[in-house]
């Protein structure tokens, strides 16, 4: 088995368990370079958090080991990651995604996001959540503030 396959495989069994404790099918592991460094399960079910994400929690907590920036790490989860779940990993800066069940296996079960990630794909005015944009001027000396703060040069 690959590494790759390997780490999948954990993902799914972190899934397969959480589901025989009442929640969803859902595991994620989170590796750096190869070495597992946080395993999580999907935890709505305990915590009533929709952004309890296995994905997501394994971000939570590897940030709290190496910090904000997650480079050279991969996450392995049994479902195909939502798009809440996947700009962490953008934003955080996860190298690589390996997945196992894609959001058409999921839709018939109802654990599928691709409607979601239809909507957020969207230009703002398209979507169905209203979202209205109040421009606010003292945002740009704000955001110079924390520029001037956190880029000193």
């Amino acid at each position: 088995m690959t590494n790759d396959q390997s780490h999948l495989q954990r993902a799914i069994a972190l899934a397969r368990a959480n589901v025989a404790q009442g929640g969803r099918p859902f595991g994620a592991v989170l590796t750096r370079h190869g070495k597992v460094l946080v395993e999580a399960v999907n935890e709505i079910h305990l915590t009533q958090d929709p952004t309890a994400h296995a994905e997501l929690l394994a971000i939570r907590t590897a940030s709290r080991q190496l910090g904000a920036r997650l480079d050279g790490c991969v996450i392995y989860a049994s479902g195909q990651p939502c798009p809440m779940c996947l700009s962490a990993m953008y934003l955080c800066g996860v190298e690589r995604v390996v997945f196992a069940a894609s959001n058409a296996m999921a839709e018939p079960f109802g654990l599928s996001t691709a409607a979601i990630s239809q909507q957020v794909g969207l230009p703002i005015e398209a979507q169905h959540l209203p979202i209205q944009h109040l421009p606010d001027a003292s945002m740009s000396a704000l955001y110079h503030q924390w520029k001037t703060l956190h880029d000193p040069e």
